[in-house]
């Protein structure tokens, strides 16, 4: 174990958190600077996507897992939109 500031890898898991975090740092910073390009280049306003963008943007792909994990403890699934 080493002594001293900052973050130290003192075992795998820590060494490899640490090395994710780096990546995602960049990950965000760039899409920072892409959405600073795109608002500078456009002369438009930011408008946040939302938390549920993802699973707005492919409803299937999220409804999918839910259903197999409904089936799995035994339930029979049926889906039918909501009428509007």
């Amino acid at each position: 174990m080493r002594l001293g500031h900052g973050p130290q890898p003192c075992s795998y898991r820590s060494a490899q958190f640490w090395r994710l975090a780096r990546r995602i740092g960049m990950a965000v910073g760039h899409s920072i600077l892409v959405i600073a390009w795109h608002l500078l280049t456009n002369d438009c306003d930011y408008a946040d996507l939302g938390g549920d963008y993802f699973v707005r943007r492919d409803a299937d792909r999220a409804r999918q897992p839910a259903v197999a994990q409904l089936e799995a403890l035994g339930y029979q699934v049926t889906l039918q939109p909501l009428a509007a």
